[in-house]
C-alpha cells in the first residue's frame, strides 16, 4: 500500500474526521474553521487536529483568507480507496466463480 493510501485510511478511520469531511462535502463550498468547530462538541483545537490529518491525507485543503482559515473538501483521493476495494472485490469474485465451476464439474 502506498503511503498516501495509508494516510487516507488513517484519516477516515476516525468517526469525527469522517463527519468533518462529510460536513465539508455537503457544504459544497469552503467553510471557515470556526463554523466547522461550532458543529462539534470538541474544542476548536481538537477540530483543527482532525482537519490537519484530513489535510495530510489530501482530503481537505486549507486556504488562508485574511485571518480566516477556509477548509475545502477534496474527495478525489477517495478514489484510491475505491480502487483498493475494487481489486479485492474482483479477487473474491474470481475465487468464488472458480469454486462454483469446480463444484459444478465435480457434481457432473
Amino acid at each position: 500500500m502506498s503511503k498516501s493510501i495509508d494516510a487516507i485510511f488513517k484519516a477516515i478511520a476516525d468517526p469525527t474526521r469522517r463527519e468533518i469531511f462529510h460536513v465539508l462535502v455537503l457544504a459544497s463550498a469552503a467553510l471557515p474553521l470556526t463554523s466547522i468547530s461550532e458543529k462539534f462538541d470538541i474544542s476548536r483545537q481538537g477540530v483543527t487536529k482532525h482537519i490537519k490529518l484530513l489535510e495530510h491525507a489530501g482530503l481537505v485543503e486549507i486556504k488562508k483568507k485574511g485571518r480566516e482559515q477556509l477548509c475545502y473538501a477534496n474527495p478525489l483521493p477517495l478514489s484510491q480507496v475505491t480502487d483498493w476495494v475494487a481489486y479485492y472485490n474482483n479477487f473474491w469474485d474470481n475465487k468464488l466463480n472458480a469454486l462454483e465451476d469446480f463444484l459444478d464439474n465435480k457434481s457432473s
